[in-house]
């Protein structure tokens, strides 16, 4: 039996170390919240190696861009000792912008107590950036739509409504 514990926990070591999304520990029990552990795929959403993170808390990840909503989402969920599921701008080590998905979970020791947070980071600027362009897209054609409204229920040369209009209006 021990022997497969052992196989299981060598398993699991690998499989988080090896996920395409970043996962870290956080120390709870110290200010700030220091990272302690980052697999590579965070190494690899961020551009920081483990030597260069290991030690600094989520924070170095927002640079100066400490304004985000999200950001007072965590706050409020760390403060309860609870997670949370957020969507950050946050900065990779050169410096270029990327929107991360952040999943926050306690972590509780024996006698219940918060110990480590942990954090799963998922790159999700392309779905970001698809919204915000969809978002575009609808108001430009709200507008369009207002405008063809005008045109067809406004005579061009006096500016005032129209037969149409008037036609519909009456009806």
């Amino acid at each position: 039996m021990s022997s497969a514990i052992n196989i299981s926990r060598d398993l699991l070591a690998q499989a988080v170390d090896q996920s395409h999304d970043g996962v870290t520990i956080a120390d709870a029990k110290m200010k700030g919240f220091p990272l302690i552990y980052v697999n590579r795929g965070f190494e690899k959403l961020t551009g920081y190696t483990s030597g260069e993170i290991i030690g600094n808390g989520y924070r170095i990840l927002q640079g100066s861009d400490n304004g985000q909503p999200g950001l007072d989402i965590v706050l409020a969920a760390v403060a309860k000792g609870e997670g949370c599921l957020v969507t950050l701008r946050n900065y990779r080590k050169d410096g270029s912008m990327f929107w991360n998905e952040l999943s926050i979970s306690p972590v509780h020791d024996a006698d219940g107590n918060l110990t480590h947070y942990i954090g799963i980071q998922k790159d999700v600027t392309a779905r970001i950036l698809l919204e915000q362009h969809l978002h575009q897209s609808n108001l430009d054609l709200r507008t369009l739509n207002q405008q063809l409204n005008t045109l067809v229920y406004t005579d061009h040369l006096v500016g005032l409504s129209n037969r149409r209009h008037f036609d519909e209006k009456l009806a």
